[in-house]
């Protein structure tokens, strides 16, 4: 079946190379990337503020710079959005929350800025859940945010809006932000790629606020491809003296030329030792692991032997606490016009003490420690990026997992939050689907900064096992 917005589909580099051999416009490829997105909107949710008029702006002035035959600009003409916990200047800034109507953010957020510089074209703001408190992007604000693959399903979120669009082809770049999974693990339930790079080496300021997540957080590219999501995060990456986290780090750029793993060394660990895991996640996983096999990777059996009482003894205390304070000014009335799972978060965070939080603190230094003495013995860590597949829209999560019961929250996504904590970079591909159609992400994780060997793994697993060309019944 044709796609009905082809151009809206292509990867950045095809667009490049399109708009290189005048093949096709940035007004062309706008005007198809803004009837997929309405439509895509229609049945799944996804855009918070709509910034079309601007687009065709952009574009126009693009089309006219390629023309010339002296385009400047890495991204020139390229459709992004931009999750609505990310500011673009002008532009009003809802954050899932109901008190911020009327709210337009003073300024662009560095990764904004970045993308602009190199001539991305911003389209809108996607959906998201209330400060990113859960792994959903359902709010009071927008509704349900739904999965392209089946709109009976989560897309997953916080930057749910953001993986759903890029999955059902409306257009190739998408920017999220992931505290405990939320850039992973809708890429996952949508069937695209996500990567969280480490902590620090994309800057968040100006406008992280509310500072949800604060000491968790980070930036990162969504899109369909390994080279697209390589080549945003090159533009976004960087040094920046207003986030306090910010690494100083000189520009990096990532090779993602597909070749043979040969004497890359791999741990493979399907539950990280404690975690439950449905059947189908686990199947995928083991064939994703035979697929590096055959591509020269030695693979074994390890993982940082994390306490399983983690969630509830070291993550909890700190993101949220962290949620607590970033909502510190509302009262009891205003947290009513919240969900009530938001403000049962925020009541449990204001519970902990001080002491809790830092006690917490000395627990995930341990924790890191572990994941220094993994990457001691080998080079890259792969896991499943989620223990279950899309659940149905609505829903904060699932309760149970192949017979076991497991917290709502946070307990299906036992992959992702512990590297939050530690910090390293990780990136989730897709490796499959499940018995009704879903996607499986799988999730590569490497030391600090090493976001080189994630993209080489990628680069490799993608040549091997394509997925670019796989659409979800919505899109086509």
């Amino acid at each position: 079946m044709s796609h009905p917005h082809a151009l809206a589909t292509l990867s950045a580099t095809q667009l490049l190379a399109g708009y290189r051999d005048s093949r096709f416009t940035p007004r062309d490829v706008i005007e198809d990337t803004i009837a997929a997105l309405q439509r895509t909107d229609t049945l799944c949710g996804i855009v918070v503020t709509e910034l079309f008029a601007t687009a065709r702006e952009a574009a126009d002035q693009a089309t006219a710079a390629w023309r010339s035959g002296n385009p400047t600009g890495r991204l020139l003409g390229v459709p992004i959005t931009v999750k609505d916990l990310v500011y673009v200047a002008g532009v009003p800034y809802r954050a899932g929350a109901p008190t911020t109507e009327g709210f337009v953010a003073p300024a662009d957020a560095a990764v904004v800025d970045r993308a602009k510089r190199e001539g991305a074209i911003v389209t809108c703001k996607t959906s998201t859940c209330e400060s990113g408190y859960k792994l959903t992007a359902d709010s009071k604000v927008t509704g349900l945010t739904r999965n392209p693959w089946r709109t009976d399903r989560t897309s997953g979120g916080s930057s749910g809006g953001a993986a759903a669009g890029v999955a059902a082809g409306c257009g190739p770049l998408a920017i999220g932000t992931d505290g405990v999974g939320s850039i992973r693990v809708p890429s996952s339930f949508c069937g695209v790629v996500g990567f969280k790079p480490t902590f620090g080496l994309v800057p968040r300021s100006p406008g992280f606020a509310p500072p949800s997540w604060a000491s968790l957080a980070h930036t990162g590219p969504i899109a369909r491809t390994v080279a697209d999501a390589a080549l945003l995060l090159e533009v976004i990456a960087g040094y920046d003296v207003r986030d306090a986290a910010s690494l100083p780090q000189p520009p990096r750029s990532f090779s993602v030329a597909a070749a043979p793993l040969h004497g890359v060394r791999i741990a493979a660990s399907p539950d990280l030792g404690f975690a439950a895991v449905a059947p189908d996640v686990r199947a995928a996983f083991a064939r994703a692991t035979d697929i590096l096999v055959s591509l020269g990777a030695t693979v074994a059996q390890d993982h940082p032997d994390l306490d399983p009482r983690t969630l509830e003894h070291t993550l909890r205390p700190i993101a949220f606490t962290e949620q607590a304070a970033a909502a510190a000014a509302r009262d009891a009335a205003s947290l009513e016009l919240s969900e009530p799972e938001y403000a049962a978060t925020i009541a449990r965070g204001r519970d902990y003490r001080g002491t809790d939080y830092i006690e917490a603190t000395y627990r995930r230094g341990e924790l890191r420690g572990k994941f220094v003495d993994l990457f001691k013995r080998t080079d890259a860590l792969i896991t499943p990026t989620v223990a279950v597949t899309a659940f149905g829209a609505g829903k904060i999560g699932v309760d149970e997992i192949d017979g076991q019961a497991i917290d709502p929250h946070l307990g299906w996504s036992p992959f992702s939050w512990p590297i939050n904590l530690a910090g390293v970079p990780a990136c989730t591909l897709p490796c499959g689907f499940d018995a009704d159609g879903l996607p499986i992400g799988l999730q590569i994780v490497a030391p600090w900064l090493d976001e080189p060997t994630i993209f080489r793994i990628a680069s490799a697993f993608e040549a091997a096992a394509p997925w670019a060309e796989k659409w979800p019944s919505l899109a086509v």
